[in-house]
């Protein structure tokens, strides 16, 4: 499984790659939709991609509604990881194609209940 990071701060990429790597996934990372995007175009195509929202050169909504336009990455689960939370936003996202959002600041445990709703990880159950 591999999972792109995308978010301007350097701080939230390290956390999440924390996270998912611990899960198990390989990772790439991007500072913004728009290099993110041209990661896509050069043939990288990822599982997952936790999307920060607000970011220079391209946000991350508008990056979800290019990703979801392209018949090429629609198998990709999108989930946005991002301070807005208006109701208003989070249905607005959802609504481009992003299967689930998670509103900073968030626990590993938020993080992994999300991924493994989406069936992008099992939970070891204990004996």
């Amino acid at each position: 499984m591999h999972a792109l990071i995308i978010d301007d701060s350097r701080t939230m990429r390290s956390i999440l790659r924390r996270i998912v790597t611990e899960l198990g996934f390989d990772i790439s990372e991007a500072g913004n939709g728009e290099e993110a995007l041209t990661l896509l175009e050069d043939g990288l195509v990822p599982d997952l991609c936790l999307i920060d929202w607000n970011m220079p050169l391209m946000d991350g909504y508008t990056f979800v509604t290019r990703v979801r336009a392209d018949p090429r990455w629609r198998q990709i689960t999108l989930m946005m990881v991002t301070t807005e939370s208006e109701h208003g936003q989070i249905v607005r996202a959802l609504a481009a194609g992003a299967h689930e959002y998670v509103i900073k600041p968030f626990t590993s445990e938020a993080i992994i209940d999300k991924l493994e709703l989406l069936g992008m990880v099992a939970r070891e159950v204990p004996a």
